[in-house]
């Protein structure tokens, strides 16, 4: 895979650059594929439905509304998703387990850690436009995240 920063060059026109809010958190620092979306503050029931379905490479990304109060992702949605071939997981919102997610074969970046989980209500909505870090992402649309950043296209770049 190109790098974030040559993807911006190469294609300048093309590409969404997310504000830079995410840390690197996965054993993949660099990860693309194309997107799913999924809404569900202080809830990842949704995120768990998800991510136990097959990923074929695709990247699952989670509007947490940045709430501070829970982890959206553990060690062991992290394992499920890498073994179900999910690309990666960003997530406007927090994770927890950071040493063993760090060791699993999946891209993750997040705004940071939290140990609290999330409640289990069920709720959340799939498949929806969400924004955040200036960036509106649609599934359908292809991510592309390394250390430098995280850029999004309408069109597959690589």
């Amino acid at each position: 895979m190109k790098s974030t920063p040559d993807l911006c060059d190469e294609y300048p026109n093309l590409v969404q650059v997310l504000d830079p809010i995410l840390q690197n958190f996965g054993g993949r620092e660099q990860f693309c594929g194309q997107v799913i979306t999924v809404s569900c503050p202080e809830d990842n029931s949704k995120i768990k439905e998800l991510l136990n379905e097959d990923g074929d490479r695709r990247i699952l990304v989670v509007d947490g509304a940045a709430s501070r109060s829970c982890a959206y992702l553990g060690d062991m949605l992290a394992a499920k998703a890498s073994c179900n071939g999910w690309s990666g997981i960003v997530i406007n919102g927090y994770i927890r387990d950071v040493d063993q997610i760090k060791i699993t074969d999946i891209g993750v970046q997040a705004l940071g850690s939290y140990p609290v989980k999330t409640e289990k209500r069920g709720l959340g909505r799939v498949n929806i436009t969400v924004t955040f870090g200036g960036i509106r992402f649609n599934t359908g649309d292809y991510l592309y995240a390394d250390n430098n950043g995280v850029v999004v296209s309408q069109q597959q770049l690589i």
